[in-house]
């Protein structure tokens, strides 16, 4: 089918353009010769043996005739086409090309959950309750509320004395973000955590409390999580819970009371001294905020000293994963303990550092302990940085200004569309293994490859559809072109493109790429399509992340998103994989 698009030129004549109906490209056609025996018509037992031989996708016969009845009903709105059993090559497009028939991953569940905590890569989030820039947002529990229902698993809390002392606000210390209630953030999380994935959520809490709030904070957490918080046998354990026995229950993580005062006073100690160290004195330091006018600074660390001894026992008793400053430097935080656990905050800059001087430490930290990396202090305007550098080391908690934007955000969200979008990933194998004189992977070494990823590229559709005829160009239809690329190890990273197709909404170009892999399992698949301007700079029309190793072998429908990783309705691509 053909429609016209109509285009004004210089208010003096028209322009007109046909927009048509996607048709089928080659290899479709030839794949639904090949099983459909007459090339008229494939039934549910051929369209069956496609899915098997094709598609690698095991079927029983009743399964393949409900799936040829849904595709007809979704393709034909006519009742005399309902009693069809069989599709024709229109329909068998139609199927290839629709992303909830025909998705790129798998949406289920598949991971071993069985494994500690540590074992896997956790959906995390930083400073989770802004909404917006770090230094003058609102705080509020909705961007809490957008990222469980996101997937999310680490919700971060930054938690404060009200300017009176009797109640517990969360906002950015020190800055001129305005304050949401404690109550109200724990409130959300309660009714949302288990929304989007049955696995634990973590709350990591950054306390700037006195003790009597603690008590206060304790007692808020236990009468509105009740049955669901998870509490700690013991404070001494060999390795973490493992996600599958804490399904619905949540975690609070966070320094106990005495370290966390012990802390602040080593803080004010260091800063009379003028002592060299091989890390930052931010490397240690959760506390991020900056020095700005707030009344949330004002006595709360002359509290915090008058009442050192007082700490709370509840408050202590509730930390599921503790977290603290280790004594002396980064080769020392880095050590394992044989009957303890912990979890360690660095910032980005710091890992930097950390994994240049201490990589393989690192890597045998991460394989019992859990690593947090967190934003540097100068991403005001809640950017992220490269995730892929934490996760090649085993950090777990890559913590990410979910209300951000930006490639390095796309790349999260890529990397926890895998496992069905549960929030936990397993980490791979080669990282939780230490060789025979204890050496561990080594992200830096020079790898072969191994194994091969084929991607092509067949046609795109939909954007007539998500935007307006004018949206890219006020006289002419697009000129679009896909980008290709892989994000992972070092050796794996390229970025490839197709040709420019002009003044088409339909787009066809049938381009194949090439991609030797030499760390598959932390290869993120990016795509992104774009309009080309021959005087500006090219215009933004979708792009989508998928891990290498989820995708599903075949002609697959993928969708494309907007900046921000919302799925568009209808704009999406027609892609081949394989996997050799």
């Amino acid at each position: 089918m053909k429609r016209m698009g109509n285009y004004k030129v210089c208010y003096c004549f028209t322009r007109n353009f046909k927009i048509t109906e996607s048709e089928p490209p080659d290899d479709v056609r030839e794949a639904f010769k090949k099983y459909s025996g007459d090339g008229i018509n494939m039934s549910a037992d051929q369209f069956r043996r496609f899915l098997d031989e094709f598609h690698n996708e095991q079927v029983s016969i009743a399964e393949a005739e409900r799936l040829v009845d849904q595709i007809v009903h979704k393709h034909h709105h006519l009742v005399k086409f309902m009693n069809r059993k069989s599709l024709n090559l229109d329909d068998f497009h139609h199927f290839l090309f629709n992303t909830d028939l025909n998705p790129p991953i798998r949406s289920q569940v598949h991971q071993d959950m069985t494994a500690p905590l540590s074992h896997y890569y956790i959906y995390t989030g930083h400073n989770s309750y802004l909404t917006g820039n770090q230094l003058s947002s609102k705080c509020s529990e909705v961007p809490i509320i957008k990222a469980l229902k996101r997937g999310v698993r680490v919700i971060e809390l930054d938690l404060w004395p009200k300017s009176s002392g009797d109640d517990v606000h969360v906002l950015h210390g020190r800055t001129l973000t305005s304050p949401v209630k404690l109550i109200e953030c724990l409130k959300a999380i309660k009714e949302y955590a288990f929304v989007a994935s049955p696995y634990p959520v973590i709350i990591t809490l950054e306390d700037h409390l006195t003790p009597d709030l603690q008590e206060k904070v304790a007692e808020m957490i236990t009468d509105i999580f009740g049955s669901m918080l998870y509490y700690p046998e013991s404070t001494k354990f060999e390795e973490l819970p493992n996600p599958e026995s804490l399904k619905h229950r949540i975690l609070i993580s966070t320094k106990p009371p005495k370290e966390y005062l012990e802390s602040k006073d080593d803080e004010r100690s260091s800063s009379h001294k003028n002592k060299v160290s091989d890390v930052d004195d931010d490397t240690w330091s959760e506390d991020r905020s900056y020095k700005s006018g707030s009344d949330y600074d004002v006595d709360t660390e002359e509290l915090l000293k008058d009442k050192k001894s007082c700490s709370s026992p509840v408050y202590k008793r509730l930390i599921a994963i503790h977290a603290g400053k280790p004594k002396g430097g980064l080769k020392d935080a880095l050590k394992v303990e044989k009957d303890k656990v912990r979890r360690l905050s660095l910032s980005e800059q710091a890992l930097e550092k950390a994994v240049e001087n201490h990589g393989q430490d690192v890597v045998r930290f991460t394989q019992k302990n859990i690593l947090r990396i967190y934003p540097k202090g100068t991403r005001i305007t809640s950017s992220n940085y490269k995730p892929l550098i934490g996760w090649l080391h085993g950090a777990q908690m890559v913590a990410f200004n979910m209300q951000g934007y930006g490639r390095s955000l796309w790349l999260m969200q890529g990397m926890f569309r895998a496992n069905g979008s549960c929030g936990y990933v397993k980490k791979p194998d080669f990282l939780m293994r230490c060789g025979p004189k204890n050496e561990v992977f080594n992200p830096k070494a020079k790898l072969p490859a191994r194994t091969t990823l084929k991607v092509k590229v067949y046609m795109g559709d939909g954007w007539h559809l998500d935007f307006k005829k004018t949206h890219f160009d006020k006289y002419s239809p697009p000129d679009f072109y896909t980008k290709v690329g892989i994000a992972g190890a070092s050796v794996d990273k390229q970025m490839k493109r197709t040709k420019i197709k002009e003044d088409n909404w339909t787009p066809v170009w049938n381009e194949e790429f090439t991609f030797p892999l030499a760390v598959p399992e932390l290869a993120i698949l990016r795509i992104e399509v774009h309009d080309y301007n021959m005087s500006e700079k090219d215009d933004f029309a979708g792009q989508i992340c998928l891990p290498v190793l989820e995708l599903k072998p075949g002609i697959r429908a993928v969708p494309l998103c907007n900046r921000k990783g919302v799925q568009y309705t209808s704009t999406r691509l027609l892609m081949r994989f394989e996997i050799i």
